[in-house]
C-alpha cells in the first residue's frame, strides 16, 4: 500500500495519487504523522461496497432463517427507537 502525507497531496495534487495508484491498489493519505484516508480506484471501491452489500444481503437472510427479527408498525418502531435513546 503506498502512502502520501496531507502536505504531499495538496503541493502535487492528483498526480502523486495517480502514480502512486500504478505501484499500489490503494493511498494512504497520512495528516499530521497519523493515517487518515484511503484513496483507490473507483472499480475497487465498487467492487469493495458490492463485497459489503452482499455480506449484509447475508446477514439479513441468516437472521431470516433463525427467526432474529421483529414485526411491528412503523409507529411502534419509531417509539422503539425513541425509548433506546
Amino acid at each position: 500500500m503506498a502512502s502520501v502525507t496531507a502536505n504531499e497531496l495538496k503541493t502535487k495534487g492528483v498526480s502523486i495519487v495517480e502514480e502512486s495508484l500504478k505501484y499500489a491498489d490503494e493511498v494512504v493519505v497520512s495528516v499530521r504523522g497519523r493515517d487518515r484516508f484511503v484513496i483507490m480506484d473507483m472499480d475497487k471501491y465498487a467492487k469493495l461496497r458490492e463485497y459489503e452489500l452482499e455480506c449484509a444481503i447475508n446477514e439479513a437472510r441468516n437472521d431470516l432463517e433463525k427467526g432474529a427479527y421483529k414485526t411491528h408498525s412503523v409507529a411502534e418502531h419509531i417509539n422503539q427507537i425513541q425509548d433506546d435513546l
